[in-house]
C-alpha cells in the first residue's frame, strides 16, 4: 500500500528497486516500533492466574509436532447452524447465564466491549485498566462464553 500511495512522490533520483527497498525498510521499522509497545497475551501467562486457561490446552496439537499449537480439531463453525437456533431465546439464555458466572471484572469488560460497543481505550479509562489487562479479561470472558455455547450446541445437536 505504501508503494501505491507514494508513487506520485517518486522523484526518480534512485532506481525503482532502491525506492521499493527503502519503503520496505521504513514499513518494517515502523511495524517493529509499534509491535514492540504491545505485549502478546500469551506471554502474560505467568503474571496471571496460572490455574485459569482460556481454552483447554488439550484442544491443541502438542509441542514437538509440526502443527504444534494449532487446533487438534477446529471448533464447530456456528454460522452453519440455522439462524433460528442462534437467535433463539434458549441460546440467549445460555449466553446470559455464562456472563453471570464470569468474575465481575471479566463480565464488566465483556458487557462494555461486546454489548455496549465501547472502544478498548474507553473501557481502559472507565475501569482503570491497562490495555493488556483489558485484552486478557476480554479474551478470557469470551472464551468462557464460547465454551458455554459449544456445550449447549453439542447437547442440542440431534
Amino acid at each position: 500500500m505504501a508503494v501505491i500511495t507514494g508513487i506520485d512522490r517518486f522523484e526518480q533520483r534512485a532506481s525503482v528497486k532502491t525506492w521499493l527497498y527503502r519503503i520496505l525498510i521504513n514499513v518494517a521499522r515502523s511495524t517493529g516500533v509499534r509491535e514492540h509497545r504491545s505485549v502478546p497475551v500469551s506471554s502474560l501467562a505467568d503474571e496471571l492466574d496460572p490455574d485459569e486457561t482460556a481454552v483447554d490446552p488439550a484442544r491443541f496439537v502438542a509441542a514437538g509436532s509440526p502443527r504444534a499449537g494449532s487446533w487438534a480439531a477446529p471448533p464447530v463453525p456456528w454460522d452453519e447452524e440455522p439462524e433460528a437456533r442462534l437467535l433463539g431465546t434458549e441460546t440467549l439464555a445460555v449466553v446470559d447465564a455464562a456472563v453471570t458466572t464470569l468474575p465481575p471484572q471479566q463480565a464488566r469488560v465483556l458487557r462494555l466491549r461486546d454489548l455496549e460497543g465501547w472502544a478498548a481505550a474507553e473501557v481502559c479509562n472507565a475501569l482503570d485498566l491497562s490495555e493488556t489487562n483489558q485484552r486478557v479479561l476480554l479474551h478470557r470472558a469470551r472464551a468462557k462464553v464460547r465454551q458455554a455455547l459449544e456445550s449447549h450446541f453439542d447437547r442440542s445437536t440431534p
